[in-house]
Parts: structure tokens; sequence; C-alpha cells
């Protein structure tokens, strides 16, 4: 975890691919405690500290999560989520060349509980979803591409599962159908910058996040 804004109201962190957002049935300590630890040693806190989770990632991807510090602002986050106020850009490293340099997708998807898997559909069906992302291509090495995607809609494993549908699944997601995982369980998708009007001070955020180590990622450096 690596501290990318903090102030006295919120603090955005970038989450590695293994981490788990909020505690699951895995019991494995989740981002929200780290931070919560984190808070309690740097300000030498007794006692409870306040953190509200304002939106989550999949546990396999990694990038920028925020975290409200006071409940103002985690009500005031809560609503600007779900009003769609708050512009999250995402990296993926695709192995296959969308036939459009850029263009914008639209499914119906359907989330089956049981599998934890999302599916997408064309057309409206039962029980579905109207999911919208935009995506572009901005760059290339020897065997992958990169995607930069702006999501219009916040649904489950949404930019996993409508490029898959598009024939391009992310770099190790084998769920939704790439040939191979990849070796420490990540897949190469990266929430990689979030833009915002800030809670409380109505300043506009812009924030970066770094890219994961590894080799697959250095090929994208320059961009």
């Amino acid at each position: 975890m690596t501290v990318v804004y903090e102030d006295n109201h919120i603090i955005v962190v970038n989450k590695s691919a293994s981490e788990i957002v909020q505690g699951d049935k895995t019991g494995d300590t989740p981002l929200s405690e780290t931070v919560k630890q984190y808070l309690k040693e740097k300000y030498a806190k007794p006692g409870n500290v306040f953190l509200g989770v304002t939106h989550r990632l999949d546990r396999p991807v990694s990038g920028l999560v925020v975290f409200a510090k006071t409940s103002k602002a985690l009500t005031r986050l809560n609503e600007m989520f779900r009003n769609n106020e708050v512009k999250k850009t995402y990296w993926a490293i695709v192995k296959a060349c969308p036939k459009a340099e850029e263009g914008e997708l639209v499914h119906y998807m359907v989330r089956n509980e049981k599998q934890n898997k999302s599916y997408a559909y064309d057309k409206e069906v039962k029980n579905s979803k109207k999911a919208v992302l935009d995506y572009k291509l901005i760059g290339h090495s020897d065997n992958y591409y990169l995607l930069e995607v702006d999501l219009k809609t916040g649904r489950h494993h949404q930019i996993r599962c409508q490029l898959a549908k598009m024939g391009c699944p992310i770099k190790g997601d084998l769920k939704y159908g790439f040939a191979r995982s990849n070796s420490d369980g990540s897949i190469c998708l990266h929430a990689r910058k979030i833009k915002f009007i800030h809670p409380v001070s109505k300043e506009l955020l812009e924030l970066t996040a770094p890219l994961p180590e590894g080799n697959i990622w250095k090929a994208f450096n320059q961009y």
C-alpha cells in the first residue's frame, strides 16, 4: 500500500493486486484495516480510527482507492460515486488488438452471484443492467496492447467482462477467457487515474497511481 494523497477528510492509496478492499470470507486482512492501522500509528490515535469505504476494486486489480476519514466526507463521497461524479480511468493490458482503436462499449450485464461472474449481452435481457465504457488504444509492446478505459457506469466486473466480450480479455484474467494466469495472481487491470471535486474543500483533485512493479508494466512506462 502506498499513500497517494491525504488530508483531514480523505486518504487515497495505491492498492496492490493481492489486497482486498474490505473483509471477506477468506479472513485475510483487508486494505481498510491496513489503512486504519497506518492512521492510528501516524497520528498516535487511541481507540478506534474512523475510516469509510467509498468504493471497491476487485482483488486481482491494482490502483487507486479512495477512503473517507470523516463521516462528512463519507456521506458526500458515497453520493458522488452513486451519481457518477467521480471520473475513474483504468489501464488494461490485452493480447488481442481491438478492431477499432477507440470506441464506446454498451452492453447489458447480468451478474451470477454463485459464479461471482458477470455476463454481457448486446440487448436488454431479464435482470440486466446497462453498462457503458469508453476505451482507447494508447500503446503497445511486442506482444501486448495497452487500453485506456473510462468507466461511465459501475457494474460488477464491468471492464473485465466488456473487454472480453469485445474479444480482448485482460492479461491474466482466466475467469473472462484469458489463456494463462499471471504468476502473482493479478490481472493486468490498473485503476490509473481518478478525478473528482473534494467533498469538503470543493477543490478539483486529479490523482495518478504509479504503475505496478513487473516487466509486463515496465514496457508501458513511457505512456
